[in-house]
């Protein structure tokens, strides 16, 4: 198989932890040749969605952080002619990202097997689409209206407010009743009505970790990722300094996995990380989900052996295209 990823420069490649890393380390173990390429080299030219793609060799498959890779000479291409393509490019979810899914549906429309399927990406805002699923949220807002923002707060005595395009944790706030800080909050994050804003119900189990559920090809993994915050801190993202713990999952945790795993399998979505915090899933991540190495470190479960089987599986059959 010629496989194809999408993915962030390759000096930021942290191996010790990073999932797309052990990806390309578990295909590469299997035989197949790897290629990759920045968002930028993404194009659409002659009528066909074309790339320049550069062959990838492992040198170093421990993750000790030494030179891990040689590079060969780049090739331009169309999309297609790959087995697979794996989109990985972390966020932001901004409009080069947005045009990036354009220009991988048109491979896909030219017979090329894309995963994430590129406008199941495009149509699950990771913050909006747990609407979907309102029988596992907590109570969720989202609006541009200050009052309602201040009316949420009121109701719930204490909320968490995120941006719809946020990641890593950057720019949530949370407010109790009666902060004299609320109405300087809510500014900042709407820019005065100009900008939708999410609000939850604050939920406490959070100082127990936002766990990391991850559901591959239908399958639920059956450990988490508990991120759990640092002193003083309530956000428990990895990036916000949150520490991750593996866990095996709880009832709730499964109940909620196996019931949203086959129907975001069914939409192209070959990898999902549910974001749960005590019952509650709080987000559903679909651009580049991460923490298959730490399962893998602190519980033996070969997440990213999984990953590359639902793979082959999903190319073993036909294409839906």
């Amino acid at each position: 198989m010629r496989l194809l990823v999408i993915l962030d420069p390759l000096p930021q490649i942290k191996t010790y932890k990073d999932t797309t890393y052990a990806m390309m380390v578990e295909a590469a173990a299997r035989g197949h040749a790897l290629f990759v390429c920045e968002q930028h080299q993404l194009s659409y030219a002659n009528e066909r969605a074309m790339v320049v793609a550069t062959p990838l060799t492992i040198t170093d498959a421990t993750g000790s952080g030494a030179p891990w890779y040689a590079l060969g000479e780049p090739v331009r291409e169309p999309v297609a002619a790959f087995d697979a393509v794996l989109m990985r490019k972390d966020p932001p979810f901004d409009m080069e990202y947005v045009y990036s899914t354009y220009l991988l549906e048109q491979a896909v429309r030219e017979g090329g097997r894309v995963f994430n399927d590129p406008r199941a990406i495009r149509d699950h805002n990771e913050k909006l689409s747990i609407a979907e699923f309102p029988e596992f949220a907590a109570p969720t807002l989202v609006t541009r209206s200050a009052d309602e923002l201040r009316a949420f707060v009121d109701q719930h005595d204490e909320a968490v407010f995120k941006l719809l395009d946020g990641m890593g944790g950057t720019s949530i706030f949370r407010a109790k009743r009666g902060d004299p800080n609320l109405s300087v909050i809510i500014e900042a994050l709407n820019l005065f009505g100009a900008r939708s804003v999410m609000a939850q119900r604050y939920i406490p189990e959070i100082s127990e970790g936002d766990k990391r559920v991850l559901l591959i090809g239908g399958e639920v993994v059956p450990f988490s990722l508990a991120r759990i915050p640092r002193t003083g801190e309530f956000r428990g993202n990895l990036a916000a300094g949150g520490t991750g713990v593996a866990k095996e999952l709880s009832a709730r945790d499964r109940e909620v996995g196996e019931a949203l795993a086959p129907k975001l399998a069914a939409r192209g979505l070959l990898l999902v990380g549910l974001d749960l915090i005590g019952d509650y899933v709080t987000e559903i991540n679909v651009t580049s989900p991460t923490c298959f190495q730490e399962i893998r470190q602190q519980k033996g479960f070969d997440v990213a052996r999984l990953f590359v089987d639902k793979l082959e599986a999903a190319l073993a059959q036909p294409s839906v295209a």
